[in-house]
């Protein structure tokens, strides 16, 4: 998962791009990056970190100009290295910077194909780049002179045709204009702003998630529909087109369950009550199947479940209490690279108030349970405080297939619910009562806020993939890359060779 800012402004736009970053930092913190363009040229810093460790203010002197993009990133697709960090750019046609968040499924052989149609080198393991060569070739078959509105929608229409998967993008074409683009199937979010100048001009801006809008004084106009390109010239001109054949709107629906804020709205839905409408539904089903056991206190994991737990305590008539304190200076431990580094930071994010668990039965609610390891040290920490009986609840279904679509859990090996049943989880995590929200009641908590989404991405949860692409070929390959650091070369070569075997058969 990864965010992404973009502005065309009137001033001086790399205060507002750090602003924004800043408040989409909960969406990656491995790397970030800001490009603006000054005198016709990029500037560009770009390194792994978070926002505020990674600009200082030589780099922010430096990053002059009106026009900017910027990214937070954590390693989905590509490794977590800084060469991997984004925006990414080419300097043909044009001068093209982009930024992507999401994923793109066909990757592998769209990189082949852009080495001997194109005789364009992706230098990085990244899909990201691999999606900006694809725009800079299209852009190059269909511009004029001077480039055009028309130019740009044409070659996203191309990109569209090209690449499969879920992507949000925001690019610079040097000279010309900012652009915004997202996938036909809506999966990943992304809104437009604009902000009216004292001086009768207006400046635009994309994002991720409303919350960045907000938090640099911009105002809210829509989200950017599923294959629609938004393009903004530099002179402030806005232009939109949808360029995808068969769109359809089909959010991420971990989106509202745990990578969003909860002051963010995505496709009109505010995740703060999408939360709520899970807390109120897993409330009432645990109400129905646990009416026999004595909880005597509902305690959130935070802090995406709290919202969640206060309306699970509501329902079931107990107290609701903060028996964690989390240390806010460690990150979101499901976005930390390696197994290894989760398991030693749960500790170090969280510490029980013993007085809130001692001789009582606690009912520990979190947002999802994904690998378990986390779940499993958390139980520990409350028994260790006194618990006598510890229960769990998820306000996420069991998270039993991998995510394709920019999310870093593409292993089924490494989610602790595939292949197995509630009571084989629960024993696992040691807890002595576990249950899951339903997904129907899941889908209609957050259909709540917006009755005309008809499907919500839910490929995790039954492993249906709306793209309708993936197969278990593809998420071999994709198993495969997870293990990469310990293979030659030659291996991961045939890992490719046997992809595009397959994909020339399908």
């Amino acid at each position: 998962m990864c965010g992404i800012v973009g502005i065309v402004g009137s001033s001086l736009v790399n205060q507002s791009i750090y602003d924004a970053l800043t408040v989409l930092q909960h969406r990656g913190q491995d790397a970030a990056g800001i490009v603006t363009i000054d005198s016709n040229r990029f500037r560009l810093r770009k390194a792994n970190g978070l926002v505020k460790d990674v600009f200082e203010a030589k780099h922010m002197q430096r990053l002059q100009g009106t026009v900017g993009i910027g990214h937070v990133r954590y390693p989905t697709a590509g490794s977590s290295s800084a060469s991997e960090a984004q925006p990414f750019y080419v300097n043909s046609p044009y001068g093209i910077a982009l930024a992507h968040n999401g994923n793109l499924t066909n990757a592998a052989e769209i990189r082949e194909t852009l080495f001997e149609k194109a005789r364009r080198h992706v230098n990085t393991t990244s899909d990201s780049e691999v999606l900006l060569n694809v725009l800079a070739y299209e852009l190059e078959q269909a511009s004029n002179s001077p480039l055009t509105a028309e130019d740009i929608f044409t070659a996203v229409r191309e990109v569209h045709k090209t690449v499969r998967g879920a992507y949000a993008v925001v690019a610079m074409v040097i000279g010309h204009g900012l652009l915004a683009f997202r996938d036909s199937h809506g999966i990943r979010p992304l809104c437009l702003g604009k902000r009216e100048m004292e001086d009768g001009k207006t400046e635009y801006m994309v994002a991720s998630e409303s919350v960045a809008l907000d938090a640099v004084g911009f105002d809210f106009v829509r989200d950017v529909a599923p294959g629609e390109a938004v393009y903004i010239s530099f002179d402030g001109e806005l232009h939109t087109a949808q360029c995808a054949e068969s769109p359809s709107l089909n959010p991420c629906i971990f989106e509202f369950v745990y990578f969003a804020r909860p002051d963010s709205f995505i496709d009109k839905i505010s995740v703060y009550s999408a939360r709520v409408h899970m807390g109120k539904k897993l409330g009432a089903k645990i109400k129905r199947q646990w009416d026999d056991l004595d909880i005597d206190v509902v305690i959130p994991i935070p802090e995406t479940s709290c919202d969640i737990a206060l309306e699970i305590a509501q329902e079931l008539d107990k107290p609701y209490r903060q028996g964690f304190v989390k240390n806010r200076y460690v990150g979101r431990t499901f976005i930390m690279p390696g197994q290894q580094l989760r398991r030693k930071s749960v500790r170090r994010k969280l510490n029980a108030i013993r007085s809130e668990f001692k001789g009582k039965n606690v009912l520990l609610v979190d947002d999802s349970i994904v690998r378990g390891t986390t779940s499993e040290q958390i139980i520990e920490m409350a028994r260790e405080a006194g618990a006598n009986k510890v229960y769990m609840a998820s306000a996420a279904p069991e998270i039993r297939f991998p995510n394709v679509y920019g999310i870093d859990m593409p292993s089924a090996n490494e989610l602790i619910a595939h292949g197995r049943e509630v009571e084989e989880i629960s024993e696992i995590i040691g807890a002595d009562g576990l249950i899951f929200q339903d997904l129907d009641d899941l889908v209609a908590a957050v259909q709540l806020g917006n009755t005309d989404i008809e499907r919500f991405e839910t490929a995790v949860f039954n492993g249906e993939y709306v793209t309708n692409d993936i197969d278990q070929a593809y998420l071999d390959y994709l198993d495969s890359l997870r293990n990469d650091d310990s293979k030659t070369m030659q291996e991961i070569k045939q890992d490719l060779a046997n992809l595009e075997l397959h994909n020339e058969g399908a």
